[in-house]
């Protein structure tokens, strides 16, 4: 089931089918993008994208028939290329949305999982840089959920695609709960999955955020986050795919002679004349003894002692350079026997499709703006462009925060009244039956007072 708006700022609409990515562009210079999806809805048409200034060629298979039924037609016509199991999503304006044509797609069921694709191009990343970059918006409190996006190779039976979908790109964050903020950088070699070694932190926050994952042909890679570069290195340092190169020699030993200390001892320093005849204290020369000293009972005034400070502790030689200094010793390095090198390590099986597949505890994560292209300075440009209204979302947020929190305050107010009304009834009704308890038993009591009385005439 799917629902998406059609970009007039309208609520809502429910369809048996949702187009998710509408939108395919190539070029005809070096940079290419091979697939983009803003979701936006303009002139009319579902899908599009805004590329200008930068000598790529478009080719959007735009929808241009607007039938009675506006755009219901026009999704029924895109069933052919874009698929999704029996999972309602929602295509429609943000909560916050800081423009009245901004659209994305979302997740519409708590607890459940979440899945649909999009068939894009073939296309392969050998001897080429690979981008592939996403926004998503946690509109609701995840509380435990994914958000990643992933890059699909082979067949891929789209109205079955979900979590056992082999992939050859997983890419984007993990939240559960206060402990669990990952940021998944998963890539497949020779069929099976490897994850990054390394411990990366993705955003929590209600805003919209940006994930970019750029691959070179050298297998380096970087990520970034709102266009800001969290972590960069290598697959073949960051990922346990190959062998490691090098290998610490478990057989190599530290030499004898190998000197570690920085600095020594000066031997030609020699301990002054007289120098341990120095006492540590002195008497005080400023002390006076009392007026009121009295030798024969307090006996001989001495003066307080204090700190000599011509005292300088025991002698010791002077700190010099160790001219035999070699530094901290450390295992040598050496080339890993079981090392195979692959120059196709970081090529990816031919990519044929792109996808999202989720689960989550609580609905409602805006995914948006999916790009794949060879370009890490185009796919910085679409951030730009985005972010030109990031303050007017933090506004808008901080706006709806507020609605939502005075909304909540009213709610709980009408609750505590409504408790206390209750409480009120209920006091009221105990007290009525307590009167009527003690009247009961005075009724019986009168009656068998009375029985005894006729009972002794």
């Amino acid at each position: 089931m799917g629902v998406l708006g059609d970009g007039r700022n309208f609520g809502p609409r429910r369809l048996l089918l949702v187009p998710l990515f509408l939108s395919f562009l190539l070029t005809f210079s070096l940079a290419e993008v091979i697939f983009e999806e803003r979701f936006e809805a303009m002139g009319g048409k579902v899908g599009g994208s805004n590329q200008t200034g930068r000598g790529v060629k478009e080719r959007q298979d735009l929808l241009n028939t607007r039938l009675e039924s506006g755009p219901e037609i026009q999704m029924i016509k895109c069933v052919t290329r874009y698929h999704h199991p029996e999972i309602e999503w929602l295509g429609l304006t943000l909560k916050w949305a800081y423009l009245a044509m901004s659209l994305g797609i979302q997740t519409a069921t708590d607890a459940r999982h979440s899945a649909i694709s999009a068939k894009i191009p073939e296309f392969s990343n050998k001897n080429r840089t690979l981008v592939l970059q996403y926004s998503i918006k946690l509109e609701q409190d995840i509380e435990c959920g994914g958000g990643y996006i992933k890059l699909l190779s082979a067949f891929v039976n789209q109205k079955k695609f979900g979590g056992d979908t082999p992939y050859s790109v997983m890419f984007g964050p993990d939240i559960c709960g206060t402990q669990t903020k990952k940021l998944h950088v998963i890539v497949s070699y020779q069929g099976q999955n490897y994850p990054i070694k390394k411990d990366l932190q993705c955003e929590t926050d209600k805003l919209t955020h940006f994930y970019t994952f750029i691959l070179r042909p050298d297998a380096t890679y970087s990520i970034l986050i709102d266009n800001r570069e969290r972590e960069s290195g290598s697959m073949y340092t960051d990922w346990d795919i190959l062998p490691p190169r090098k290998i610490k020699d478990t057989k190599a030993k530290k030499p004898a002679d190998w000197e570690e200390r920085e600095y020594i001892e000066d031997p030609n320093d020699v301990k002054p004349e007289g120098y341990d005849s120095i006492p540590a204290e002195i008497p005080d020369p400023k002390a006076k003894e009392p007026d009121n000293w009295d030798e024969e009972e307090d006996g001989i005034w001495k003066p307080p002692k204090i700190p000599n400070p011509a005292y300088k502790g025991p002698w010791r030689r002077k700190k010099i350079k160790n001219p035999n200094y070699k530094g901290k010793w450390k295992t040598p390095w050496i080339d890993n026997p079981e090392f195979v090198d692959d120059p196709d390590l970081y090529v990816l099986k031919p990519i044929k499709y792109v996808g999202i597949e989720v689960w989550q505890v609580k609905a409602g994560a805006v995914f948006d703006n999916i790009l794949i292209c060879d370009d890490p300075e185009y796919a910085k440009q679409v951030v730009e462009e985005v972010f030109i209204h990031r303050e007017a979302e933090k506004e808008a947020f901080e706006e709806a925060e507020k609605v939502r929190k005075a909304r909540e305050e009213e709610e709980a107010q009408r609750a505590r009244e409504e408790g206390e009304r209750r409480r009120r009834e209920r006091g009221h009704d105990r007290h009525h039956r307590d009167r009527e308890r003690y009247r009961d038993r005075y009724r019986r009591h009168r009656r068998d007072y009375m029985d005894d009385y006729h009972d002794e005439l």
